[in-house]
């Protein structure tokens, strides 16, 4: 039954592939109601049994942050920011299997959401809600590797991170409520006082996620090992996040911008490339005076790879990736083309632009990436319009940005409302 499932996942891919890529189908109502109606159910009982094991006052927040963190999270799941039954769901479920067969502490209760997010990350919640974001299956390498990230999250799972986070968390408020009631009282340096507070709290913050992210670095490993996957891989997985970047690198070529922008109707003009004299500008703000590796939420990834080798002395030897196996290829490619859709879906207008960009740059599937500059750039001419391009469009930020991406934020920022609509209807008519 397997081979036949794979078999018929292939001709999928050859036949749709053939022609214009057509995005996952999100009409998918009846699942979501489904899923919230038991996601609401199970938060139900995870308000009582928190009431029950956590007296007084701490048992009250807690039920406060499960109503607040369901409400919040079933809007995501209206939004349609999450696939259903999609063809993703049955890979992670095997691959859930595997990791069962030597490990019986594994909940049964899972549930599995994939998340239209092109970002490699997962994350579960205290009720066994397993998000996979898309982006995942883009990055990666392989099987092994996705299934290292699923370990990871089922390690947080097992040691209860989020009950521990949520409690850590109203202990702390409490005492910083104590903490600024004195400050109050005494007017004494209370700018600096304040500011402690404030540098106390972010570094505990980091220390306790520190921790939280080696244990379950730790105990994956040990479930990713006992289910005979490559023990290489789960290191290997770390490396492949390590290199990522929100934002691709691939530098865009000034020959890109003048093939796709010089229209019949709109010739490409030299003045849209220009870029603003950023080498006056004082960066020090304020949120300087914080260290930066202090407060990252994760640990850097080479600590976490030298804990583990030090755990874990097999891990010394380096291998390298696994082939990814047909079926993960497959998904690989459904990963990457859907990337243009959920960057729309998020309302990343500017960032698929370049993307798109990028893709055709790279002789990719040049109807469709076309297709999206068109239904980008109609975006922005409406945000532009409308007064509130901020929202949709990055300033160039020269500290924190790759040259060229600043380079296409200043071109967006060039281009006349009138010559955005130009681009824009010719994309719409070519798609």
């Amino acid at each position: 039954m397997k081979k036949i499932s794979i078999f018929f996942l292939f001709c999928v891919f050859f036949i749709s592939f053939g022609q214009t890529y057509k995005p996952l189908d999100t009409a998918d109502y009846p699942q979501r109601k489904e899923f919230l109606k038991t996601f609401s159910l199970n938060n139900e009982n995870l308000i009582k049994k928190a009431k029950t094991d956590f007296s007084g006052k701490q048992g009250n927040e807690l039920a406060k942050i499960y109503k607040e963190f369901e409400k919040d999270f079933a809007e995501k799941v209206r939004d349609k920011d999450f696939v259903f039954h999609s063809v993703f769901n049955e890979k992670i479920n095997s691959l859930i299997a595997g990791l069962r067969k030597n490990n019986s502490q594994i909940p049964q209760d899972l549930k599995i959401l994939v998340a239209k997010d092109n970002t490699p990350n997962a994350y579960c919640f205290a009720d066994g809600t397993f998000v996979i974001n898309m982006g995942l299956f883009y990055w990666l390498n392989n099987d092994e590797q996705l299934t290292a990230v699923i370990a990871h999250e089922l390690g947080h799972r097992i040691e209860n991170h989020t009950l521990k986070t949520f409690v850590r968390l109203i202990d702390q408020n409490k005492m910083d409520r104590l903490v600024v009631q004195n400050i109050k009282q005494n007017k004494e340096n209370r700018n600096k006082r304040a500011f402690d507070v404030l540098k106390n709290r972010i570094y505990k913050k980091g220390i306790e996620n520190r921790k939280q992210e080696m244990q379950a670095d730790s105990l994956g490993y040990v479930l990713f090992k006992k289910s005979s996957f490559k023990p290489a891989e789960f290191v290997n997985t770390l490396k492949r996040l390590e290199n990522f970047d929100t934002i691709s690198p691939r530098t865009l070529q000034t020959e890109t911008y003048k093939k796709y922008f010089n229209l019949p109707n709109q010739a490409f003009r030299e003045e849209w490339m220009k870029k603003e004299d950023f080498s006056l500008y004082n960066y020090n703000h304020f949120k300087e005076k914080l260290d930066k590796d202090s407060i990252r939420s994760h640990p850097e990834i080479t600590l976490r790879i030298n804990q583990l080798k030090k755990l874990f002395p097999e891990l010394q030897t380096e291998i390298k990736d696994e082939k990814p196996s047909g079926s993960y290829t497959v998904l690989e490619k459904i990963a990457r083309m859907e990337t243009l859709p959920n960057l729309f879906h998020s309302e990343n207008y500017g960032l698929g632009i370049y993307a798109s960009l990028q893709f055709l740059q790279d002789d990719e599937e040049e109807r469709y990436y076309k297709g999206w500059l068109g239904k980008c750039f109609s975006k922005i001419y409406e945000a532009r319009k409308n007064y509130n391009l901020n929202r949709y469009l990055d300033r160039v930020d020269p500290k924190n940005q790759s040259e060229s991406y600043q380079q296409f934020l200043n071109f967006m920022w060039n281009l006349s409302l009138d010559e955005i609509k130009n681009i824009a209807d010719y994309y719409r008519k070519e798609s």
